[in-house]
Order: C-alpha cells, then structure tokens, then sequence
C-alpha cells in the first residue's frame, strides 16, 4: 500500500446574506469584503474549518506564474460523480459501525490503512448515520461529518461487502481546524494531498444559495500533463502535506497544493449559465486548490454528490465547453499574495505564517517494549502514546524515525534552532536522541511534563525516541518539535 497514491478520480444557509463590494486594497486585487462576514457560520457541517483557514482565506494582490495548464483529451469539467464524494452528517442517535478492510479473497480485519497511526487497524466509528454512499468510481470517496466530536471522517475506497463496511484507507480532521494536514499529522484526508475529500466541495445547499459567489476556495484535480512529477518543480507544495506516490508519468509544472486564480482582467461578461458564472468569479475571488489527479481532463472541480449541479442541462453544449477552455487557458498558479482575508474580514496571515512553523514530531510507531509490564499504544485522537495502567517503570523505544516529518516544506533548514517540549500525564517521560550518521548529536535526557530544551538541528537528523510509563496507574506523553521562535 503507497500511502500518497490516489488517482482522482435540501439544506439551505438561512443567515448567508451577503453581498460582494469592491477591493480589499487597490487597483487590481482580487480580494472583496462580504457585508455580514459574521453569518457564516465555520467549523460547522454547512461550511467547514476555521475563519482563518486558506479555504475560507482570498489572497489580497496575488502573484501569478506563467505556467498554463495544458490541454489533454477531454474538456475541463465543473460536476458531481464517481470521483466526487457525498458528505454524510451524524447525529447523536446514530449507532457506531466498524470498518475493516477487505481484499479479494477474505476479510482482513488489520486491513484500514490510517496513514497517521503508520499502518493499518480497524476503524470504529462512534456515529454513522444512515444512507451512507460511497463515490462510484475506483476511490469511493465518503467523508462523514460528526458535529458532536467535530470531526470528520474520511474513506477512500468505501464499501460494502456481505453486510460490512469495508474501506482501504481512513483519515480524519478537525471540523474546526485549517481543512489542511499538519507537518505531525500529515494525512488528514482521503485526498491525494491528504485531506477530506469533501474539503473545498461546491456543496449542494450553496448552488442556489442566491451570493455572487461560494464562500471558500474551491477543489480540482489536474491531469498527467499538468502535474509535476517532483524533479523540476515540487511534486506539492504548502499546504499540501503530500502528493500522490506515483509521479514518474506526470510531464507538467504545477504542484498539488498550488492555488490556482482566474486573473481580475479575466473578462466574464460573455458568461450567462449563472452555475458557470458564480464558480468563474469563485475562481477570480478565492481560487481552486490542486488536491488531486484525473486521467485526461484538463481540470476537473467537485460538486458535492446528489446536488443536481450540471452544466450542460439539454446535452452538449459548444458554447460552454469553449468558455470551460477559455477558463483553462487564463488559470494561473499564485505564487504569493500581499495579504490573506478571511471571511470575518480580519488578515489570516499570521495564522497561515504559524502553520508553516507547526510541530513537526509525531509519536506515532512502531514502538518496542525494553523494560517493564506495561502496553503502550499510539493514539491518533490525541495524538499521544498511552501506557496501560501499572504501577512498574515500563520503558518503550521508537528507533524508526517514523516521527519526524516526512512532509518536504516543513522540515527545518540545519543549524537553525528547534525546541522540544514534552506533554504528560501521570508521571511519563519522554527522552529525544537525534543521531547524524548514527552518531549521537543531541541527548534531551528524560524530559518531564512542561519541561523543554532549546537545540541547533543538524545535516541528516534521524530521531529516537523514549518513553517511560509512570508508576500510579495510566500515563501518556507527547512532545512538539517546532522551530524555536
């Protein structure tokens, strides 16, 4: 199982009353204001993520590239389908459902991959509501939506078999959290570039919602011969935590993760189907990510499944297909922005500036037992590794690397200054040895709760990481290795 590889594949907003005014800054920005920011409602089911997060963000003056996304055998498509994914919301009455994995010949109750947890396990779910339904297509996208955990659960490859739910990888994310993955917790999504499938989603209760415009940037996927393939240009880029695994076929220039804009002189007056329209100016206000890859259409958006959305309402429609082309031809990546603007109006900068420097050490495993009774297990939910209870000093050792960030953007430069600080309870400890060509550089010794230590990172880290249990009962820690700002 390649973790990175994925091939691409009525509710209504009573108090979203907005209008769209002029530019945030001067001549030519991109950015606008909406008049009553504070009715939209983030981190909810109808409009996920924080106020702050790049897809509830407009850049203000964004800079462009020059690259152009090539044609390929198809026209760009704007649509719902096999590839798209349904969003599901749970409610408290709804019943748990197990998840396992499945292959051709039997049940493999081992077999969900989670990417964060380092390997595979059997997913349970504590809400699933009813009529679940996975994407046709070969990744059988669903993301379930849990307003009470504020969480959301994400599938690629869902389905159902002999009565059980079965799936080839799960993810999960922060309703409430930047719709992105983390240096740490890096795959937040079924997504290429790890992240909720329905994450940058046209949404069905927004298509007639009366606004201008969506209210957060939108998702696409790109084709072979628009992607890069990792050598000339990154494979991805921030946010983007990952790409797909198999880049070798791609021949383009653009990153996943790349913001893409329709320029502020895109005329679209000629422009009169009002689905086309409202996502042209979507594009010209907020943009679409690169989340993805599709075979042969030049850009692909996503349209939440069972909206309706479609285009071409009476067949083939010339006209639109070479105003789809035209958009194509005048997408550009952004490359920088002066500013960013959430929909409360107020600069998300310093938020997007603090991801960038976020933690960058994971405990997740595998982890072997070098003294003591004690069990020790990896928890995804709180991102910590939890002792059973014992009243015996038990001591478990990671010597794999596998908690430093393999996410390329975050990893720190060598001879800049990262501190480590250690979370606990219960009594544990945590100790971090970095080796460089195997040899010992820094040596935190045992680190208690609160306890932190300031260190110059050095030419090829490799991690090793100790833990030691407490001695009254149940214990847990985790550690954040972040840039020493």
């Amino acid at each position: 199982m390649v973790f990175m590889q994925f091939n691409a594949s009525s509710l209504r907003v009573l108090t979203l009353i907005a209008v769209l005014l002029g530019p945030v800054s001067g001549p030519g920005a991109l950015s606008q204001n909406l008049t009553d920011t504070k009715s939209i409602q983030s981190s909810t089911y109808l409009h996920p993520y924080s106020v702050s997060s790049l897809w509830n963000s407009r850049p203000v003056d964004p800079v462009f590239s020059t690259d152009v996304i090539p044609k390929s055998s198809y026209f760009p498509l704007i649509a719902e389908g096999a590839y798209s994914t349904g969003v599901f919301v749970a409610s408290a009455t709804d019943k748990p459902m197990t998840v396992v994995g499945f292959d051709s010949n039997a049940f493999d109750v081992e077999g969900v991959a989670d990417p964060d947890v380092g390997g595979a396990r059997v997913i349970e779910i504590p809400r699933w509501p009813a009529g679940v339904v996975p994407a046709s297509g070969t990744d059988g996208h669903a993301d379930i939506v849990d307003p009470i955990s504020k969480t959301i659960h994400s599938f690629w490859k869902l389905r159902q078999v002999n009565g059980r739910w079965t799936a080839s990888l799960y993810s999960w994310s922060k309703l409430s959290g930047t719709g992105w993955g983390d240096p740490a917790h890096y795959y937040q999504g079924a997504r290429a570039v790890g992240i909720p499938a329905s994450a940058g989603l046209i949404r069905k209760h927004e298509i007639n919602d009366g606004l201008p415009t969506y209210t957060h940037a939108l998702a696409m996927s790109l084709p072979h011969n628009a992607l890069s393939n990792g050598v000339t240009s990154p494979a991805y880029v921030f946010p983007a935590t990952s790409a797909d695994g198999s880049l070798s076929g791609n021949t383009g220039s653009i990153p996943q993760g790349a913001l893409l804009m329709l320029p502020p002189s895109f005329d679209s007056s000629a422009i009169v189907n009002p689905d086309l329209k409202k996502v042209v100016e979507t594009l010209k206000l907020y943009g679409a990510y690169v989340v993805d890859r599709n075979v042969g259409t030049p850009f692909v958006i996503y349209v939440e499944n069972g909206s309706g959305f479609k285009l071409m309402r009476n067949g083939w429609d010339s006209k639109i297909a070479s105003q789809l082309d035209l958009i194509r031809a005048n997408l550009r990546q952004v490359t920088s922005a002066q500013d960013w603007v959430g929909n409360d109006g107020k600069s998300t900068l310093p938020a997007i500036k603090a991801q960038k420097n976020m933690n960058i050490l994971s405990m997740r495993g595998p982890w072997s037992k070098k003294s003591g009774t004690a069990t020790a297990n990896y928890d995804t939910v709180t991102q910590s590794l939890q002792f059973s209870a014992t009243t015996t000093k038990t001591v478990h050792v990671n010597i794999n690397n596998t908690g430093l960030t393999r996410v390329k953007w975050a990893a720190p430069a060598a001879g800049t200054y990262v501190k480590f600080a250690v979370t606990a309870t219960g009594g544990a400890k945590l100790r971090l040895e970095v080796k460089t060509n195997g040899i010992v550089v820094y040596d935190s010794k045992d680190l208690a709760n609160g306890e932190s230590q300031c260190f110059k990172w050095p030419i090829g880290a490799s991690l090793t990481l100790i833990a030691t249990s407490g001695t009254s009962g149940g214990s847990s820690v985790k550690a954040e290795l972040a840039p020493s700002i």
